[in-house]
């Protein structure tokens, strides 16, 4: 069950918190995120699961949670004799900070939006209650 947003607020975060705040990314997600930003060159899938110590497939299913949420980019890298293979880079932190922005910013108006209307159900039965005194 996830944590209330009072407990959420009382916690201590770290930055990359908000990759599992804002989506629900696992540890392995975020060891993967943080190999590759370490990391000069794009990787592989193989040289990703080596890294992180997981096999492929574990990897592969990790990565693509990652791309899914936007965190990493996949680059098609063609052979010379015919034939490619697929590298993963971080995306540009900005980038990212905007994405998390505009989510943040979509869930305020949201949560906005059912405080005004828990607040509009709750005076129209207020209003049509009968008072005890009358």
């Amino acid at each position: 069950m996830p944590d209330s947003m009072s407990e959420q607020l009382q916690r201590d975060m770290v930055c990359e918190g908000l990759l599992e705040c804002f989506h629900g990314l696992k540890q392995l997600d975020k060891e993967i995120f943080q190999q590759l930003v370490k990391t000069e060159e794009p990787l592989t899938i193989d040289e990703i699961a080596e890294k992180v110590d997981r096999e492929r497939s574990t990897a592969y299913r990790a990565v693509q949670r990652l791309l899914q949420a936007g965190f990493i980019q996949k680059e098609q890298v063609n052979y010379d004799q015919g034939g490619y293979y697929h590298v993963y880079k971080p995306t540009d932190p900005a980038k990212i900070a905007d994405d998390m922005q505009r989510l943040l910013n979509d869930w305020y108006a949201k949560m906005g939006q059912l405080i005004q209307e828990f607040e509009a159900k709750y005076d129209e039965q207020d209003a049509s209650a009968p008072s005890l005194g009358s």
